[in-house]
């Protein structure tokens, strides 16, 4: 659009603009159908005289007036030019930004146009963009803050805009989810007495957000998204319990502890095998359980709501990011044409305990554990069809010397000095009355947890003693090597397991009966099995070498090694009610280990999260929500606060947190108000009066309390 000078009359004290529209844009866009824009112009400046000749456009007026009819034709070509239609809407909070703006009662450089042609969203023909500076810097704020607060009236586009930037988020690849969620206030305890399912019965409450999402997404592809947990939509009520039974263990580095002993503080293990500490803990009461059981045998029990790491193998194949997905989510959807579906994620690295001193060499116990003789009775023995297996142990124990006495056998002598007397305790025996294997069989033989819950080099050399004895390498065509471990010691058989998995393994178990399996034979007499031998079958992953004895070692090099670990989801049941406890950690994947090593976590990873109808959270309930923040997330809060459900005298979350979290770095308050309000321009009125009641009425209370108080 072309300009002449604003001309002023001195004597008159009038100013005089005009403007040319460019021919490329026809008048009717500028002046509306039937000149509707021209007269939303005429009414809001009274004291300017607009006049329109072809595509000439004057005014002469209130030099104030005049100049601020020039801006707002200015704004309007620009607005224009990106081929955006202009509406009586549009003009209307355009005239509105302006007045704000040369009054001064409006922050920042904000142009009309700049805020009119911010596309957030493009969907089903339509876009989706703010329509007023607060809103517009509202949007601003959710790109620059990771926790934004939208707080105002109803209306105002809070939530409307916070979805539009979630699906942005999620189709730009920021987030892998979104969760919409709402506390579902007039539900209550009644929600029980309402017809149909529970998502029946909580979809009136949650109806808003799937309108705003059928606005900005294809309506087909909505059910896809949340079958596949990338769109959750949960009362805050279901949302919270992501929980696990307070007696579910929980690996920490110096053992396991149920988790419901665990307190803000204290270290627990993550995925990493690293300490990581515990942020928050949050009781949740009684609820149902699942027990949660992986294909190697491991299992352990959470609620519906607890959430999994997961990929299927479609997922991997096309190397896409590990999903987040909740027990109940995956319950009858397991299997993907008879194959397990969801895979877990395993060790990324040997957990790391601390260091602890030990009575014996590590690889000593393992090989005496597997081929000795510890009961006591005699002198320490070993038996071996490997002497280098015998000239290990010789060089592992300090004070002992191996001879061999016939065929396999060997016994540990102590190495006598001049001037010992005959009653001083063999070195083995002693270390072994120190861990208490003194008098164990080979059905009750045990790994010590100072050897358990050590170093990586401990635990791992102890599981090389163990498989260079009773251990192999099991080849098979075309596959990676397996390693397979038999004893008939239970206990030993779940140390195995225990020593496996720590270091980032996985183990199979099964029992092998001993009534009707075939005698065995020993110095070429029948031996008859009296006990049921336990067989656990091995997958260690790259890096760790499961044996010290060459010719194990050599052909589990030539296999190629054991491969990747992998452990799928076998099974999800019911297991009762029981009390329940979620932690936070602070792990950057908000993993940590559970019972059998399992990994799993509670924490909203790479999500965008928006909780509506704030108002209505206990100051509990925001807390719980706020902490469960995990990384590369966001959340956008929105709710008005006078329009507060909340049972009498339940104080608002909302309200509350505004006095503890401004100024927070990070945390941003967006607060809109009747101008904001996109719906019928009635709206904005009846905000207004209501306000001005309030206001008014509360004033007149206030000072009425005060005069009863005064006459008490």
């Amino acid at each position: 659009m072309t300009q002449t000078p604003t001309a002023h009359t001195p004597a008159q004290g009038k100013a005089r603009a005009q403007f040319t529209v460019p021919a490329q844009h026809p008048m009717v866009t500028v002046l509306g159908s039937g000149d509707s824009l021209l007269r939303v112009i005429e009414t809001a400046f009274p004291a300017a005289d607009i006049h329109v000749r072809g595509n000439e456009i004057s005014a002469v007026g209130d030099p104030r007036e005049v100049a601020l009819v020039q801006r707002l034709f200015d704004e309007m070509m620009l607005v224009l030019r990106t081929g955006q239609p202009m509406t009586e809407d549009a003009v209307e909070r355009s005239i509105a930004m302006l007045r704000a703006s040369e009054n001064g009662t409006s922050e920042g450089r904000e142009t009309p146009a700049e805020v009119l042609t911010q596309n957030i969203l493009s969907s089903r023909g339509r876009t989706i963009r703010p329509k007023t500076l607060n809103q517009k810097r509202y949007v601003d704020a959710i790109d620059k803050h990771t926790i934004v607060f939208g707080i105002g009236p109803a209306g105002t586009g809070k939530t409307y805009l916070a979805m539009a930037k979630a699906v942005q988020a999620l189709q730009s690849k920021q987030v892998n989810r979104i969760i919409l969620t709402r506390p579902a206030v007039e539900a209550g305890e009644r929600l029980g007495f309402l017809p149909g399912t529970l998502y029946e019965k909580i979809d009136p409450y949650l109806r808003p957000l799937y309108d705003a999402l059928h606005d900005m997404l294809d309506p087909d592809s909505i059910p896809k998204l949340m079958a596949a947990g990338t769109i959750e939509v949960a009362p805050l009520a279901y949302m919270r319990g992501r929980a696990q039974p307070i007696f579910t263990n929980v690996l920490t580095p110096d053992g396991w502890r149920p988790i419901g002993e665990l307190q803000v503080g204290d270290l627990v293990i993550g995925s990493n095998g690293e300490p990581t500490p515990v942020l928050g803990v949050y009781p949740q009461g009684e609820k149902d359980v699942y027990r949660v059981s992986a294909q190697d045998g491991s299992w352990t029990l959470c609620c519906g709501e607890h959430l999994w790491t997961v990929r299927t193998r479609a997922d991997a194949r096309r190397n896409k990011p590990w999903r987040v997905l909740e027990t109940q989510e995956m319950i009858g959807n397991l299997r993907a044409a008879h194959a397990r579906r969801y895979e877990l994620p395993t060790l990324t690295a040997p957990v790391c305990f601390p260091e602890r001193e030990v009575p014996m060499d590590p690889y000593a116990l393992g090989l005496l554990l597997g081929d000795g003789c510890l009961t006591g009775s005699t002198t320490p023995s070993f038996a071996t069809e490997d002497p280098e297996l015998a000239e290990a142990v010789e060089g592992a124990l300090s004070g002992v010397v191996v001879r061999h006495k016939s065929g396999p056998d060997y016994v540990l002598n102590r190495i006598k000095s001049p001037g010992d007397v005959v009653t001083l305790e063999n070195p083995v025996t002693r270390a072994l009355r120190e861990m208490d294997l003194l008098r164990t069989h080979s059905h009750t033989k045990f790994v010590p947890d100072d050897y358990l819950y050590n170093s990586t080099d401990v635990r791992l050399a102890v599981l090389q003693g163990l498989l260079d004895s009773d251990g192999g390498p099991v080849t098979q065509k075309d596959r990676t090597c397996r390693i397979r471990y038999t004893t008939t010691s239970i206990l030993l058989r779940d140390d195995v397991i225990a020593l496996v998995q720590s270091l980032g393994g996985v183990a199979y178990t099964r029992r092998r009966p001993a009534e009707g399996r075939e005698p065995g034979s020993a110095g070429g007499r029948e031996v008859v099995h009296r006990r049921d031998a336990h067989v656990v079958d091995i997958r260690l992953p790259e890096g760790i070498e499961p044996f010290r004895l060459a010719r194990k070692r050599d052909k589990y090099i030539a296999a190629g090694g054991g491969g990747r670990p992998m452990r799928f989801i076998d099974s999800i049941e019911p297991a009762g009610r029981e009390e329940t406890v979620c932690i936070q950690v602070a792990a950057e994947d908000s993993l940590y280990v559970t019972t059998d090593y399992l990994l799993t976590h509670n924490t909203l990873n790479d999500a965008f999260i928006i909780l509506d109808e704030a108002q209505n959270t206990s100051p509990e309930q925001m807390k719980m929500f706020l902490t469960r923040l995990g990384f590369e997330s966001k959340i956008v809060i929105t709710g008005d606060v006078t329009q507060v459900d909340l049972p009498n005298g339940t104080k608002s979350g909302l309200r509350q947190v505004q006095e503890i979290l401004e100024g927070v770095d990070d945390v941003h308050f967006s607060r809109l108000s009747s101008q904001d309000v996109v719906r019928h321009k009635l709206v904005g009125r009846i905000v207004d009066a209501y306000e001005k009641y309030d206001s008014h009425n509360g004033t007149e209370n206030g000072t009425h309390q005060g005069g009863r108080n005064k006459r008490k």
